[in-house]
């Protein structure tokens, strides 16, 4: 089945165009009198009415510009969003929250359906600056510049000019050869693009810093942890990242070691880390990718592969690589469609049919939330939810791949390397969190330390057990290729903290397949007012990041590696 990327897969039914419309829209909505509780509750339902149109279109054009970077038409809708519309919902949003708050029966409301709404409009009343509107335009319009840099990246392989995923499959590869080639041209392209990304994200951080000073803070990561409404603190993190260094990275070492003897190699170099022990790529075409992760999403719940299903027939999977397309990949939701959409920029590899699954995760959770709740509302939204289902999704599918790999050692193989995975995830996100407190405490560090504190990190963590000697600086600069850290300030820690909640999801199907999978399914159609814990209890696990869960999951972990015999 061929892909028609022309699809419109989205409802405008606001014209963003038209400002002066939207702001009489804006306007009304502040004009309304509320004069009982009843009244608030429909004055946020206007509200939320309002919102959920700018919002879809907004993410719609969006969507359209990661898929086509170089297309003029799109690229000036999608900055006329950014640098128009963008300062106007910050301005008005800042009003109606206001206007919310001031109302004596705001405290009148539902402490069960508006506490969390309440808690979320009380913290950013208390974080606005008029100043920092212009500043959040132009931290956008950067985080712009860079998808622009790397989705016109390519590189040549063997006479030919290849989009940069191509380049990362190829670090799967099983012959040694080519994943050393394949590591030192993912270098090489990084290198002419290495200034004007150092010089984005020198700016950025100091765009960031000034944005928390203007708003009361002494640095950026303060800020952030407001911003977000963390439901735990600076100190948990900081202990988070010493337990996994404790209990994690011996155990890393050790399958390390499994590793490096299967490949047969004597030292274990930065393009060992990615090796993968499966003969050949999963797939070749998009097509026999979507059939056979159908298949699998089908074997674990009928409604997983009816969504995934719907998707593919209604143009809302966007899969394979392209020139001109953004790196990475994603799913977002559509508030007025109730639909979600998946992003993908991928090669053929073992990682592009996992990242699709993950994505899936994200889109399951999507749909139950709106069949159950409506449309979920931004404050509702928080990673440390999203990314449970996401990675519970990978590993319910776990003993479905042979879908892929009939193969029985190949099989296992592929098995093993989700697993190692589930690791990496474990491990990375909490050496890029680290590197980011690092930055935004530190916002007058120069590229080259950023470069050697990247090093530095990464050494203790996901690199441990490789011998890095001679390639310090390639280390150093690899960072660049991280969208989250340019775009996503600060989103790294809660894939990690959700992985240990995804693993006791594994944990309960190995007991009970059936009971898990309908734990996950209530779980990702819960109550999305809810606190984060309540909400991981309704999927039979629990919210928990201390010393004891990060031991306990570490060795459930590698006994379940070990036993792929």
């Amino acid at each position: 089945m061929t892909q028609d990327h022309s699809q419109k897969y989205y409802k405008e039914l606001i014209d963003l165009q038209d400002v002066e419309g939207l702001e009489a829209q804006f306007q009304s909505l502040l004009d309304i009198p509320i004069e009982s509780v009843s009244d608030l509750e429909k004055w946020l339902i206007d509200e939320k009415n309002l919102m959920i149109k700018i919002m879809e279109a907004m993410t719609g054009h969006e969507v359209d510009f990661y898929r086509n970077t170089e297309d003029a038409d799109i690229k000036s809708t999608y900055l006329h969003d950014q640098q128009v519309i963008q300062p106007l919902l910050l301005k008005y949003e800042a009003k109606l929250n206001e206007k919310c708050c001031k109302s004596p029966f705001f405290l009148q409301l539902d402490e069960k359906r508006y506490g969390l709404m309440r808690r979320v409009r009380e913290s950013k009343v208390t974080l606005f600056r008029e100043e920092n509107i212009p500043l959040i335009v132009k931290e956008q319009e950067l985080s712009t510049k860079y998808s622009e840099i790397m989705g016109g990246l390519t590189v040549e392989w063997d006479g030919e000019e290849k989009p940069f995923p191509f380049i990362q499959s190829q670090l799967d590869n099983l012959d040694r050869a080519v994943r050393e080639k394949a590591y030192h041209k993912m270098i090489s392209a990084f290198r002419p693009i290495k200034p004007e990304l150092d010089a984005i994200m020198d700016e950025l951080v100091q765009i960031r810093h000034q944005i928390a000073l203007n708003a009361g803070f002494e640095n950026y990561r303060d800020y952030i942890f407001v911003a977000k409404n963390r439901e735990y603190t600076v100190q948990d993190c900081y202990d988070f990242h010493e337990n996994v260094e404790k209990h994690i990275i011996p155990a890393w070492n050790r399958l390390a070691e499994v590793f490096k003897a299967k490949l047969g190699v004597d030292t274990y170099r930065p393009w060992d880390n990615t090796a993968k022990l499966m003969k050949n790529p999963p797939y070749s075409e998009v097509s026999t990718l979507m059939d056979g992760v159908s298949e699998m999403l089908g074997k674990t719940d009928p409604y997983f592969a009816d969504r995934f299903d719907y998707m593919r027939e209604n143009g809302l999977l966007d899969l394979g690589d392209r020139k001109g397309k953004s790196p990475g990949g994603f799913c977002t939701s559509l508030p007025v469609s109730g639909e979600t959409f998946v992003f993908a920029n991928f090669s053929p590899s073992f990682f592009s049919l996992i990242a699709l699954i993950h994505e899936m995760g994200h889109a399951v959770n999507g749909y139950l939330e709106f069949s159950e709740h409506g449309p979920i509302e931004d404050y509702q939204h928080r990673s440390e939810i999203a990314e449970l289902y996401s990675h519970g999704m990978e590993l319910l599918l776990l003993d479905k791949l042979d879908r892929f790999y009939p193969d029985e050692e190949d099989f296992k193989s592929a098995q093993r390397e989700e697993l190692r995975r589930a690791f990496t995830m474990l491990i990375g996100p909490l050496s890029g969190d680290l590197f980011q407190h690092w930055m935004y405490m530190n916002p007058q560090h120069t590229a080259k330390e950023r470069d050697e504190k990247y090093f530095e990190i990464s050494k203790r963590y996901g690199l441990n057990p490789v011998d890095t000697s001679g390639y310090e600086e390639e280390i150093g600069m690899s960072w660049v290729g991280t969208i989250h850290y340019f775009q996503y300030p600060f989103y790294n820690i809660e894939y990690s903290m959700s992985m240990l909640g995804a693993l006791q999801l594994l944990e309960n199907y190995q007991n009970n397949p059936e009971q898990a999978v309908e734990s996950f399914k209530k779980g990702a159609g819960a109550d999305y007012n809810q606190s984060i814990a309540a909400i991981y209890e309704e999927t039979g696990v629990s919210f928990d990041f201390s010393e004891p869960t990060v031991k306990r999951m570490g060795e459930f972990l590698e006994k379940v590696i070990q036993n792929l015999h």
